[in-house]
This record gives structure tokens, C-alpha cells and sequence, in this order.
């Protein structure tokens, strides 16, 4: 869908700046949801709520095959939003059936997973587009959404051994992040996991119309591109993160994803057109390692510092943040992108500037530490 999106709204009519409020209403749903997900997640056990969930993800394609109109695109993704917001409840699981010290390697699994969608996604998106039609799109992402619910329900076991029937659901998104930043063992990594994710969404958001406007890719060479991310992002996440965890350690590797993630947004629309093919690919690669070192490392470092019955809260509020930045990131990207194609990567690059000096100081003050 991501490589898909952006050209698919602006045939619907949409602006750039539309562009981006079709992305950022998915991301309004997954921040209103996550914490109640993760939280309802301990109450109730991982396993219904993974379900129910994918469920909704399974309407919301269905919905989105049948969206020919830029109000229905706006309904479909503001569902799938509330599917997905799932993350957290799945990270919980990971929590769950993981020793403390190996959950930065598992988490990063997550992300490999996500890396390996990315490789086979984008090019059958794309394929299926060009060939048959957004409506084929829409019937078959909802067919592999149904396809997980069914393996859900034969194959995974319920992972929390200790429900916690008094735990209090709240469903006030907006009271519970204020309320979060108070606290101060988890606030300073929330905080890094919004400014990551804004600049990282900001390009998430325009490259497909960079490339399209200003390198003469189609639908089709878009969807090859996001499937080299992808690629690159499951070899970083499943096969390095561990070793980069045991070698580095969490804090260190903020830092080192922080000055990547920079440099790899700054060089995006900087590619000369003649040498795109490999010149693109250099970008491409330092993101997938700094989305590497960065979310694996805060995730273990959340759930580490969270006890036992409040891992899905924790790591669904983390998720809140994520999509508030992925509120903020896709609208001023698409803003940014229509003053001047370069505005999303540069304004990126400057803010992963910040999210390096606010790590720094983050560890200086010793709150770097693994919590015991």
C-alpha cells in the first residue's frame, strides 16, 4: 500500500498536502488505539486482541477495494489505522516469551518481518495496480489479511500467563501522552521515538512522488525500490541486531542510528538523475540500518524498564508516539514537498540533528543505563 497511497490519491484529485492527511489519519487511528490495544492486550491476553484486530485490518481492505472516492480512501485508511494499532500488543507478546536480554534481537525480528512484507509487497502492489485496478489491490490485501486471521487463530497460543482482570482501560489518548511525559523512566525514550519517526515519515511520504516526478519511475519501478528497503531492512533487522545489541549496547546504538538516519535522508533527492541506478541504493541502505539500531534498541529498552503487567501499556504508548510523529511527519512532509521537492529530506535531516543531541544528553545524564 505505501508505494500505492500517494499516486493513487493524487489520481483521486488529492493535493500534496492531501497527500499527506490521507497517511497522517492513519496514523491519528493507530495513536488513539495503540495504548488501548496494548493495555486491553494484559487484561485480556495477546492472542483475541492480535485477532479482532486483524479482523478490522481485513474490513478496512475491503473498504479501500471499493474506494473511489477521496472521502472513502480517507474511511478506509482511518480503519485500517485502528487495525493496526495492533504493534504494541504484538510486541508484548515478544515480551512475553523473551529473557530480557535477548528481547532487543526479537524485536528486531518484528522489523524483519516488516522488512520482508516490504519485499514482496510493493512489487505485487504495484504489478496488481498497473494490471488490474486499485479494487484488485483492496481484494487482495484483504484475502492475505484473512488468511493471517485464520493462521492466528490455528497457530498461535495465547502468551501471557498472568491476565490481569483489575487493570483499568482508559481510553483518553490524549490525557494518557500528557501523563506520559511525566514519567520519567520511560519519557526521554517516547520523546526519541517521536522525532526518529517524524523524519523517517516525512520521506516515507514523498519519495514515491520524488521518484515518480523527478526520476520518471513507475508505479511498478516504485514498488521495486521499496522492495530493496525491505531487503535491507530484514538482513539489518533479523540477522545484525543482536550482534549490534551485544557489540554496542542500546543507548550507543540510538546515537549511531541517529547520525545514519540523517545522512541517509539528506541524500535522498540529491541522487543525480543519470547514476540514480546505484546512487539511490546508498540512502536506501544507511536508513535500513539506522531503523535498525534505533526502534529495536528503544523497544528493549521500554520493556525492560516495564514490569511484567504493564508491558503492553508501555509499549503501546511508545507506539502513540510513533504515530503522532506519523501524524506530524506526513503532513508537514507533504507541505514541505509541495514548497520545494527537497523541503521533507532536508527539514529530516535537521531534525535527526536533534534527535542526536537529545540522545547525547540522554545518556550523559546516565538514564542510558538499562533499568534493573
Amino acid at each position: 500500500m505505501i508505494p500505492i497511497l500517494p499516486t493513487y490519491a493524487t489520481q483521486l484529485g488529492a493535493s500534496s498536502f492531501e497527500v499527506g492527511l490521507v497517511m497522517a489519519v492513519y496514523a491519528l487511528m493507530n495513536f488513539i488505539f495503540s495504548p488501548l490495544w496494548g493495555t486491553m492486550s494484559d487484561r485480556y491476553g495477546r492472542r483475541p486482541i492480535i485477532a479482532f484486530t486483524v479482523g478490522i485490518t481485513a474490513m478496512a481492505f475491503l473498504l479501500l477495494a471499493n474506494a473511489h472516492s477521496l472521502a472513502l480512501l480517507f474511511a478506509a485508511r482511518m480503519l485500517a489505522g485502528i487495525g493496526s494499532a495492533n504493534i504494541a500488543a504484538s510486541q508484548a507478546y515478544i515480551t512475553d516469551v523473551t529473557p530480557p536480554e535477548g528481547r532487543a534481537k526479537a524485536l528486531g525480528l518484528i522489523g524483519a518481518a516488516f522488512g520482508m512484507g516490504f519485499i514482496f509487497g510493493p512489487p505485487v502492489g504495484g504489478f496488481i495496480k498497473e494490471q488490474y485496478g486499485m479494487d484488485a489491490v483492496g481484494y487482495s490485501a484483504m484475502g492475505l489479511s484473512l488468511l493471517n486471521l485464520i493462521l492466528i487463530l490455528i497457530l498461535l497460543p495465547e502468551s501471557l500467563k498472568e491476565k490481569d482482570p483489575n487493570n483499568t482501560i482508559e481510553f483518553k489518548p490524549v490525557t494518557s501522552t500528557i501523563k506520559a511525559l511525566g514519567n520519567e523512566r520511560f519519557r526521554d525514550l517516547f520523546i526519541t521515538t517521536f522525532i526518529y519517526i517524524m523524519a523517517f515519515s516525512m520521506m516515507q511520504i514523498t519519495v514515491a512522488l520524488l521518484w515518480e516526478q523527478h526520476y520518471g519511475l513507475n508505479e511498478a519501478h516504485i514498488g521495486y525500490m521499496f522492495a530493496f528497503i525491505g531487503l535491507s531492512s530484514a538482513i539489518v533487522q533479523g540477522g545484525l541486531v543482536g550482534w549490534l545489541s551485544r557489540t554496542f549496547g542500546e543507548p550507543k546504538l540510538m546515537v549511531i542510528g541517529s547520525v545514519l538516519c540523517g545522512l541517509g535522508l539528506l541524500t535522498i533527492p540529491f541522487v543525480p538523475p543519470a547514476y540514480f541506478i546505484p546512487l539511490a541504493f546508498v540512502p536506501m541502505i544507511l536508513l535500513a540500518f539506522a531503523n535498525g539500531c534505533m526502534m529495536p534498541s528503544i523497544s528493549s529498552l521500554l520493556s525492560r524498564g516495564a514490569t511484567n503487567k504493564e508491558q503492553g501499556q508501555v509499549l503501546g504508548m511508545n507506539q502513540s508516539f510513533g504515530s503522532l510523529a506519523r501524524i506530524a511527519g506526513p503532513t508537514a512532509g507533504g507541505f514541505l514537498y509541495g514548497l520545494h521537492y527537497t523541503g521533507p529530506y532536508i527539514v529530516g535531516a535537521l531534525l535527526m540533528v536533534g534527535a542526536l543531541l537529545f540522545v547525547l544528553a540522554y545518556q550523559r545524564a546516565g538514564r542510558g543505563r538499562v533499568p534493573q
